[in-house]
């Protein structure tokens, strides 16, 4: 008797709850003389949109979700770029983001796109300007968290897209969440703004002024002409420091370091590194310089510190579109989170609830910080998870 022939079964090198290999694309509009107008008055065109997809779109385009980076993201949220995933860390919510997790890309076409005025493949100040064929620089007209939203509009519009089943995003991700709500609420089923605000607090505006003010403090910095020459690594990496102590909190940063010596033995008596909490800081400031554009920075932290929704979903024709269009929300708020604290969060609930919309809000007891959205937690998952299934994609 012959032997049966064995069948040889492929296999996969990504976890089976990954999407796997991902690439990211681009899309491109506003060509002269159709350019955007920005909310500033200023025209910018073409504009180029880096985006990734993940999941397949149903015949209805009914089960598409969009995601919003927060402030220093990109667009690759889950995934990997190669086809070996022990070279290279997955996308930044990649826990969150793949097959029968939270946002179940078995169910759900997902999109995450890269801000305009971002340095990760989109319209940035570090993009080359059509006019000179130099850089842009200073010349970039300042965006708001509304021309970033404006400009994903288009890139839904080009997908084919009449509605989102729902638009999710933290920080400043979950600025545009709320833009998304007020100015396009007929293109929004549901929303998942998490530890986010309606605009900033004077003590967020001044960290990111500090940070600013680190990066233009620079002499390499040159007024933003320094793309031919040497960076402002100093003055990114000082900015980076400075925001990175926001995203934490007390507790967390008392677990992690204490007052911990790098060395273990005494102090230097100089001012190199003596403790660990300088060494971390650090670090962080010099991996970020490596892969982030520091005008990105001065446009993005701007464009937070401008956005203001608090008055805005007040005002009657807001409360009328938001009442026509009768969102689901899901807020989410940290017990840690000293940026955008739980209170600014309950006077999000109240605005929303006073234009009659079905709201949802969990408050995570965490000791991470403003962070802790991006560290994987069972119960962030099992609220969004739940939170999709019961929106209805009629």
């Amino acid at each position: 008797m012959s032997a049966i022939p064995s069948i040889e079964t492929a296999t996969s090198p990504f976890p089976h709850d990954s999407v796997g290999k991902v690439k990211k694309q681009q899309f491109t509009f506003a060509e002269p003389p159709g350019e955007l107008v920005l909310e500033s008055g200023a025209r910018l065109g073409p504009i180029t949109i880096a985006y990734e997809t993940y999941g397949t779109l149903s015949p209805a385009k009914d089960n598409a979700i969009l995601i919003a980076h927060a402030f220093s993201g990109d667009a690759h949220v889950a995934g990997y770029y190669t086809d070996d995933p022990t070279t290279e860390k997955p996308g930044w919510w990649d826990f969150m983001v793949g097959p029968g997790k939270g946002i179940d890309t078995d169910t759900y076409f997902v999109i995450c796109t890269n801000i305009l005025g971002s340095c990760m493949g989109s319209t940035g100040p570090s993009s080359i300007s059509p006019e000179t064929g130099e850089p842009y620089g200073m010349e970039f007209p300042m965006v708001t968290i509304g021309d970033m939203v404006a400009a994903q509009k288009c890139l839904i519009d080009h997908l084919g897209i009449s509605r989102l089943h729902a638009v999710i995003g933290g920080s400043v991700g979950g600025m545009q969440v709320l833009e998304w709500c007020v100015r396009y609420p007929h293109m929004v089923r549901s929303a998942i703004p998490i530890a986010t605000t309606m605009r900033h607090s004077a003590l967020a505006i001044a960290f990111n002024e500090i940070a600013r003010q680190a990066i233009m403090a620079d002499p390499n910095w040159r007024h933003g002409d320094y793309y031919a020459g040497q960076k402002p690594d100093m003055g990114l990496a000082v900015a980076r420091m400075v925001g990175h102590v926001t995203y934490l909190s007390d507790e967390a940063m008392r677990r992690k370091f204490g007052r911990q010596l790098q060395n273990k033995d005494d102090f230097s008596y100089d001012f190199g590194i003596d403790f660990q909490v300088e060494s971390y800081l650090r670090h962080q400031g010099s991996k970020f310089v490596q892969r982030f554009d520091a005008n990105s920075l001065l446009y993005i932290t701007k464009a937070a510190d401008y956005f203001d929704l608090k008055d805005t979903i007040s005002t009657p024709s807001c409360i009328d579109d938001l009442h026509k269009a009768h969102l689901k929300f899901l807020v989410i708020s940290y017990s840690s989170d000293w940026l955008y604290p739980t209170y600014q969060a309950k006077e999000l609930i109240q605005a929303l609830k006073r234009t009659g919309q079905d709201m949802s809000f969990c408050e995570i007891e965490a000791d991470c910080g403003h962070d802790a959205f991006l560290i994987k937690d069972i119960r962030l998952t099992n609220l969004i998870r739940g939170f999709l299934h019961g929106v209805p994609r009629n």
